[in-house]
């Protein structure tokens, strides 16, 4: 049975999630041309089944009951070896999986022609978006903080993105020509629209076969916006960050729905922060230069674009007090209405329980 498995590993903030969504989209239609995203059953999609299989890989349990995700990824190897033809699992948090990981997977997936992709994008834009998506899922670190530790290399996403070192260990044992690396254009006008070719590209999936669009993005919040949801992480217990009424409601509802709409100042990089982007950009594009792997895209694509010159820069850890202020209004009313519009279960009960009742004496 010939097969070849295309490992979507990352980075985070590099439009996974329209990646992943468009996939699922399109799985029906893939299939008829050999192309599989594999997913548990017609109830799950292949992006919530393929996270729960990373997370068992990596040996993790995020966001969900505890051992939510056991057995996944054993299940999705089976799902694996079952199918001929070509076959794609994606999924962010796999980037910084360590060699003892990488190489559980590769032996699982011995009897397939097995390829690493791997998008990448340049530090101005997404040091910005990932410290935006850690608060999203509840952390509370300051701006600064969350910037040093990434320079000091010491945070999952400082590892998630180095480009070198994700490669290195993912793409050991594997001929340089089964790696790819897609880089993310500055534009965002036409970046969701060309990362989708250029992933078709490097999977050898044919446009057309994928012809439903998706509409999911994680958008970005301003600074007051991100800080006024850092605030209320700061005040919620993390017992209570851990459970998935958190995630619905801050996270989808609030940070992800409302929250973006307004208008403020975006999350950039610090001006004094840009040499240290450059060199890393530096080490990242040598790095590839003498890697013999394949390359999708420009590699010029990942040096930082400094701002205007002129152009101001806001410090997302230094918000006014009158902007956050109007910010928490507009979240409190979304929350307030969000709250008074869904039922009441326990009302609900007693109604059920009183209808019942009803009906009893009239029967």
């Amino acid at each position: 049975m010939s097969r070849v498995v295309h490992l979507h590993v990352g980075a985070p903030k590099t439009g996974t999630t329209y990646v992943q969504d468009r996939l699922g989209l399109n799985s029906r239609s893939l299939a008829r041309h050999g192309v599989h995203v594999p997913t548990g059953s017609p109830l799950v999609s292949p992006a919530l089944f393929q996270f729960r299989a990373a997370l068992d890989l990596l040996g993790q349990d995020w966001g969900g009951r505890p051992g939510h995700a056991d057995g996944a990824w054993d299940q999705l190897v089976r799902k694996i070896r079952r199918t001929s033809g070509t076959v794609v699992v994606s999924h962010e948090i796999l980037a910084p999986a360590t060699p003892d990981r990488v190489a559980r997977a590769m032996a699982d997936l011995a009897d397939s022609e097995v390829h690493v992709v791997y998008s990448a994008r340049d530090l101005a834009r997404q040091l910005p978006a990932a410290w935006q998506e850690s608060i999203k899922q509840g952390r509370k670190w300051s701006y600064r903080r969350f910037l040093d530790r990434c320079e000091r290399g010491n945070s999952w996403f400082s590892r998630a993105f180095d480009v070198p070192s994700v490669l290195g260990t993912w793409g050991a044992g594997l001929p340089p020509e089964r790696i790819h690396v897609l880089t993310v254009p500055h534009s965002r006008v036409t970046g969701g629209d060309s990362l989708w070719l250029r992933f078709c590209r490097a999977t050898g999936i044919d446009p057309a076969w994928a012809p439903v669009d998706s509409e999911r993005a994680n958008r970005s919040l301003g600074v007051a916006e991100t800080q006024v949801v850092r605030q209320l992480n700061r005040r919620i217990k993390r017992a209570t960050r851990r459970e998935a009424e958190y995630d619905e409601l801050i996270r989808e509802m609030l940070a992800q729905d409302q929250l973006v709409r307004r208008s403020s100042a975006p999350v950039r990089l610090p001006p004094e922060r840009f040499d240290w982007a450059e060199a890393e950009a530096d080490r990242w594009i040598e790095w590839l230069r003498g890697s013999g792997v394949d390359v999708v895209g420009d590699l010029e694509e990942l040096r930082p674009q400094r701002p205007a010159e002129g152009e101001k820069w806001r410090d997302p850890d230094k918000v006014g007090a009158k902007k956050q202020l109007r910010t928490a209004i507009d979240a409190l009313a979304a929350m307030t209405q969000e709250a008074a519009g869904r039922p009441d279960p326990e009302r609900q009960l007693v109604r059920r329980v009183r209808a019942q009742a009803q009906r009893l004496r009239q029967s």
